[in-house]
């Protein structure tokens, strides 16, 4: 066996544990939702809208790395939801963007309190320099997801 062959089996297992991790820990962030908590794809929108201002469902469906027919759905329920509105579009008066509303703007602070709450007790078992392992992989992984 070849050195560089070693060393892409290494680098293949190393990434399906990553994979497993990163799968388990999703599937785990899901089941500790509460009952009305947003979806993650809504969640992630709702959030991007907070962080980043007004956005077309075009964009929002690109960023998201979702089709515009997943994005229009989640698009809808938040505007039905009342957490979005249509705004028109300051450059193109036929587009409109989704903004957040301020029952959106709670909606986020709510759910992600609770999504860090359990995190966060889950993470005070650990000792000092795992959370801090943790915490380092969390950045390469956010990395990761958008190279």
């Amino acid at each position: 066996m070849t050195p560089a062959s070693t060393d892409s089996e290494a680098l293949a297992q190393a990434a399906a544990e990553v994979r497993v991790g990163v799968m388990r820990m999703a599937r785990r962030l899901r089941a500790e939702r509460e009952p009305g908590e947003l979806t993650p794809g809504r969640f992630a929108v709702l959030a991007r809208l907070e962080r980043d201002g007004p956005a077309t469902a075009s964009a929002l469906a690109s960023a998201e790395r979702v089709t515009p027919q997943s994005m229009a759905r989640i698009a809808q329920h938040l505007l039905d939801s009342g957490l979005a509105e249509r705004v028109p579009d300051p450059d193109d008066k036929r587009a409109a963007h989704l903004r957040i509303t301020d029952a959106g703007r709670r909606r986020v602070q709510a759910d992600r309190s609770q999504n860090e709450a359990w995190l966060a007790q889950a993470m005070s078992e650990l000792t000092d320099v795992e959370r801090d392992l943790v915490v380092l992989a969390a950045r390469v992984l956010d990395r990761i997801a958008h190279s």
